[in-house]
């Protein structure tokens, strides 16, 4: 699936889309079902379907230094899109210019570079300067300017609407399979495998070091994880989010070991998935302590994922 530049003319095969838009940070199933009409439509109409999402997040642009939230990357966000249907993300670079366009402005945009024939949206989804526009003043564009506008209401699940926020609070606290409920997927953190102080291959349970990078910081503890390695085997195995208070200085990593496996992944991109939280960080007064209880963990992480 290709990647698009929402600041550029979109090529002439894709005029004529449907888009849905939207932030889809996460792709979880409100997400889901916004761009599963939008890509339904494209099919029934003959048309492309297009996904527009915007980079960095505005909550980003406007508030830089606030926490880290993200639930997926861009990379992550173009996969989960190309196996719903997706023909091509199209990334708005939410910058200076785009926030000072106004509705009428950003709704011109959309026949002028993206030649959209419908959009699908959120009830909730709001655009230009101010946020001065609602799905209602999209539809009235849309008859002014030639797009169909179309609006897909929440998913509720357990009474409760699903949303980014509602994930993030799960993930925060702790409860990593709730947040898969929400996702339809577990919490899936990805990238390069690091070198680091070797100290997990002197307890004997060697761990392949990432970054959080961007990502929302879940609850700091040791979890039950599934990993995907760069051949495609998937492991189980027991990980460290946090900074793993029983060693100086302090470092925020993810450190996830995988059972039976022997082998190098250094500078190798895979991807971990949060599976059950375990335990809170703690700090051990000697490695003798804190190698009984790496063993106790992945004890019970195996029984978890076996």
């Amino acid at each position: 699936m290709e990647r698009l530049d929402g600041g550029a003319p979109v090529p002439p095969r894709y005029r004529g889309a449907i888009v849905a838009l939207g932030n889809f940070d996460g792709f979880h199933l409100g997400h889901q079902a916004v761009v599963g009409r939008a890509v339904a439509r494209a099919r029934a109409e003959g048309r492309p379907a297009l996904v527009g999402t915007f980079d960095p997040h505005p909550q980003r642009y406007f508030r830089p230094d606030s926490p880290w939230f993200r639930l997926t990357t861009m990379d992550q966000r173009q996969r989960l899109l190309a196996e719903a249907g997706v023909d091509a993300m199209l990334v708005f670079p939410f910058n200076a210019e785009l926030a000072a366009l106004s509705a009428r402005q950003f709704g011109a945009r959309l026949v002028d570079l993206v030649g959209a024939g419908g959009v699908v949206t959120g009830n909730d989804f709001t655009f230009g300067k101010g946020r001065e526009g609602d799905v209602a003043m999209l539809a009235a564009l849309g008859a002014a300017l030639g797009f169909s506008a179309e609006t897909v209401d929440p998913v509720q699940l357990d009474g409760e609407t699903v949303s980014s926020s509602r994930i993030r609070a799960h993930l925060r606290e702790g409860r990593p399979a709730e947040a898969a409920r929400l996702l339809t997927r577990p919490f899936t953190i990805e990238g390069v495998v690091q070198h680091g102080d070797q100290v997990g291959r002197t307890l004997g349970y060697p761990t392949a070091n990432l970054s959080l990078a961007n990502y929302l910081r879940p609850a700091y503890g040791i979890y039950a994880v599934r990993g995907r390695l760069p051949d495609g085997r998937v492991l189980g195995g027991v990980a460290s989010l946090g900074i793993r208070p029983t060693f100086e200085p302090p470092v925020e990593l993810l450190e996830p070991h995988f059972f039976d496996f022997e082998g190098d992944l250094y500078g190798q991109a895979i991807e971990v998935q949060l599976i059950d939280y375990l335990r809170p960080e703690t700090k051990f007064d000697s490695l003798d302590a804190l190698t009984a209880q790496i063993a106790a963990d992945a004890a019970k992480a195996r029984a978890i994922l076996g």
